[in-house]
């Protein structure tokens, strides 16, 4: 029994040398995430986003007056199958270059090569009526009959504006109403393959293609769609699929 007990013990050691924090040399690095915009070619900053006209793939020309979204729960998963989730959201203006970067509080992870996937707004757990403050403030609630919680999405502008019949368009996007009192999340996981080499403290460029929203793989018509769309539900389900081709990997800085 003495001997049983002696051998249990001894194995008790092993496993708790063998899973000790301090025997991993991997060195630890920190990222934070810096957010671009464009359509297609052309960088859409601050400077430009209420001057540059575009012609979408259903070929009306466009201006932009307003872009605003959410993204939240911010993953990176490596080669060996760990992944490492930051907390936070981020809230986006792209008319104010201070909302473009985002560091979550604790993010030493080890070096290695990662994939990135986040959250296109909020998902049904943190999707509650009210929750933050900050979002608050900035009138970024989604109607409670149209399901409650928050926008993901807030795209103004005006379509046929080389035309005499220019028209305002209100690319919205949150919870989805099914019908009277029933309602559907509408979130998207975003997954960005390309790989990511952290080898020392990094920013992770991720770009948003504006005109995707536009393309793929729904070709929107904004002569069809303009507004009102956070009501239908049939818009809201094509925003959440095209969002899906709007992100990509950019350049990492070290």
């Amino acid at each position: 029994m003495k001997k049983t007990l002696l051998l249990l013990i001894a194995s008790i050691l092993v496993v708790a040398c063998h899973e000790d924090p301090d025997d991993n040399t991997t060195p630890l690095a920190s990222v934070s995430f810096n957010f671009t915009h464009h359509w297609d070619d052309t960088v859409i900053d601050n400077s430009n986003l209420q001057t540059e006209i575009v012609t979408n793939e259903n070929g009306e020309v466009i201006s932009m007056s307003r872009i605003r979204y959410l993204v939240s729960k911010f993953q990176l998963a490596n080669t060996s199958g760990d992944i490492y989730t930051f907390d936070g959201y981020k809230f986006t203006d792209v008319s104010d270059e201070t909302t473009y970067n985002f560091t979550p509080e604790i993010n030493n992870i080890p070096t290695g090569t990662y994939t990135l996937n986040f959250i296109w707004g909020f998902n049904e757990a943190d999707n509650i009526d009210g929750a933050y403050q900050d979002l608050n403030t900035e009138s970024w609630s989604w109607p409670a009959n149209l399901g409650g919680g928050y926008h993901f999405l807030q795209f103004d502008g005006m379509y046929n504006v080389d035309t005499t019949a220019s028209s305002p368009f209100n690319y919205h996007n949150g919870t989805a109403r099914v019908s009277d009192g029933v309602f559907e999340q509408n979130f998207a996981v975003i997954v960005l393959e390309t790989p990511i080499i952290i080898s020392n403290d990094a920013s992770i460029e991720v770009k948003m293609n504006i005109a995707e929203f536009f393309k793929n793989p729904n070709t929107w018509d904004l002569n069809v769609l303009d507004t009102p769309l956070m009501p239908n539900y049939n818009a809201q389900k094509m925003m959440q699929n095209n969002v899906l081709s709007v992100f990509s990997i950019g350049e990492i800085s070290l």
